[in-house]
């Protein structure tokens, strides 16, 4: 007997039985340019045993770049599947977020046509058959905990894009995650229709429920069941430092703040944060602090939120993923499952980063880019304007609707030879995915800059006084009074750039090492 149960026990739909098959005879039913559907959101519920036994068939048989796929995916998964596909060069199409170096490197060689986008959007287009030229999908891999009598699948850490798209799919082979306990019932599913059919979505707290634990699925289109006992090789981020603690400092300021003015409850309002180390002290930071009675409503639920929940001033959590890291993250949630499991719901893609939710609960969202301008537009795609690191992900489906829109990030970053030799506050962002429109408050380490009700030159003086390192603000304010007095004197001058200079500091990055330029002079070659 297994310690979570058998395959059959999980099986409850009896005559699925006898599609059980090892993972290595679902290969008959792959071949070169399908387009392939997986489960998964962040490295949780993603599918394991089919994708390994797929990459290890290439491998054997020395079908590099032979057998390739079209993936779309709802978020990154692990490495183990999709980074090991990229090795083997068995990606053509990846939408849209993704993690991993050696998927990333098939993208920016070229390899891997990626086409990134906002996720909420991207699951609901998913859904409406947007991606592929008849609008369907050849195989869906699904992980799931349990499959119920009416063939309704209860997922596992994730809910993803399955909801959405999961009827789009010809063939459907399901993994039955037998390893870790089932996660029936923490799931909200509900099944949209299309416009101008589509239904309201009734949540008015975080812990609103207003579907069924399960995502149906036609028993016909399930071609092979799988059992897997491989659990999520979730990320462990790295630890809070100085400058991640600085920046949950001036947040936990800025709230209390808030609150004095009457502009927050004591209570908040339910919080979203992305993932990576800031947004780790950020919540930590909550945890710690003297707000009460608190709620989340996310995308990702990380490591950090346990110690929320264990602070007891986090009361419900909403998300679309439980993206906790292998060690010490999951084991420590199985531990103590009764304390957890019924204060966390996850709900479908579309649903989890949906505008209406989002605006009607007032959600405080927080995120990190790679870098923002002086007049608030924001970066979090691609380094030095042209090389792809994971994608958008959802940060903008929280950025534009939620109440307080707050990015955080470290005033520098460290090139080669410079332990500051990068700037993450600049003249102009190489790459907008946020724009001045959609973003309240920046924050770095330096402090917080509260951008509500100012002009666009009145919002580059606070930004560079309260977010640049002092080894750049005079090399910013250098450049924005240049800018002024240039543009003003032709009357265009409302927000004040120069585009024979903008740029200047990156390309001496890519010269140089760095970013601390001696002037703004001119250096151009009009006859080259």
């Amino acid at each position: 007997m297994s310690e979570f149960g058998t395959l059959e026990s999980r099986v409850r739909r009896k005559s699925l039985l006898s599609k059980v098959c090892k993972a290595g005879d679902t290969i008959q039913h792959f071949k070169a340019g399908q387009n392939l559907l997986w489960s998964g959101f962040t490295p949780a519920g993603y599918p394991k045993e089919v994708p390994i036994a797929l990459a290890e068939h290439v491998e054997k048989n020395n079908l590099q770049g032979k057998m390739k796929f079209n993936l779309f995916i709802g978020a990154s998964v692990g490495a183990e599947t999709e980074d090991r596909w990229a090795t083997l060069d068995m990606i053509d199409r990846r939408w849209p977020y993704q993690t991993g170096k050696n998927i990333a490197a098939g993208i920016n060689a070229g390899r891997i046509r990626m086409g990134d986008k906002h996720l909420g959007l991207f699951a609901q287009d998913a859904g409406y058959g947007f991606y592929t030229e008849n609008g369907r999908y050849d195989i869906g891999i699904v992980e799931v905990s349990a499959i119920t009598e009416d063939c309704g699948l209860a997922l596992t850490t994730s809910c993803g894009i399955v909801a959405e798209a999961l009827h789009l799919c010809d063939k459907i082979i399901i993994e039955v995650n037998t390893g870790q306990p089932s996660f029936e019932g923490i799931h909200d599913i509900f099944m949209q229709n299309k416009p101008p059919r589509r239904q309201p979505f009734l949540i008015t707290e975080a812990h609103t429920r207003m579907g069924t634990p399960y995502v149906p699925c036609d028993p016909d289109r399930i071609v092979a069941i799988v059992e897997s006992k491989r659990r999520d090789k979730g990320r462990a981020f790295a630890e809070m430092d100085d400058t991640s603690e600085a920046i949950a400092g001036h947040i936990m300021d800025f709230f209390s703040h808030e609150v004095k003015r009457g502009r927050l409850p004591e209570n908040l309002l339910p919080l979203q944060s992305g993932v990576g180390s800031i947004a780790n002290a950020v919540v930590g930071g909550l945890a710690k602090g003297p707000f009460g009675n608190l709620s989340v409503y996310t995308e990702v639920l990380q490591d950090t939120m346990l110690d929320f929940f264990d602070s007891g001033k986090l009361n419900y959590a909403s998300a679309c993923s439980l993206s906790l890291s292998e060690s010490p993250g999951f084991p420590r949630f199985f531990d103590n499952w009764d304390k957890y499991f019924g204060k966390c719901v996850l709900r479908p893609l579309s649903i989890s980063n949906a505008p209406e939710p989002i605006r009607r609960l007032g959600v405080i969202a927080m995120n990190t880019p790679v870098e923002f301008d002086i007049y608030a537009h924001a970066n979090s795609t691609l380094v030095g304007g042209t090389r792809m690191i994971n994608g958008l992900g959802g940060s903008g489906d929280f950025l534009r609707n939620g109440f307080l829109k707050i990015m955080h990030s470290p005033s520098t970053r460290p090139s080669k030879t410079d332990p500051n030799g990068i700037t993450c506050v600049v003249p102009k962002a190489p790459h907008i995915d946020h724009t001045e429109h959609d973003l309240d408050v920046l924050v770095t380490e330096r402090g917080l800059a509260d951008l509500r009700g100012l002009a666009p030159k009145d919002r580059a003086k606070v930004i560079i006084e309260k977010c640049a390192h002092p080894e750049y603000q005079p090399i910013l304010t250098d450049y924005f009074e240049m800018a002024k007095k240039e543009t003003l004197a032709k009357g265009i001058g409302h927000e004040p750039q120069l585009f024979d200079r903008a740029f200047k500091m990156q390309l001496n990055l890519a010269e140089n090492g760095t970013m601390k330029i001696k002037n703004w002079d001119i250096k151009v070659d009009l006859c080259e």
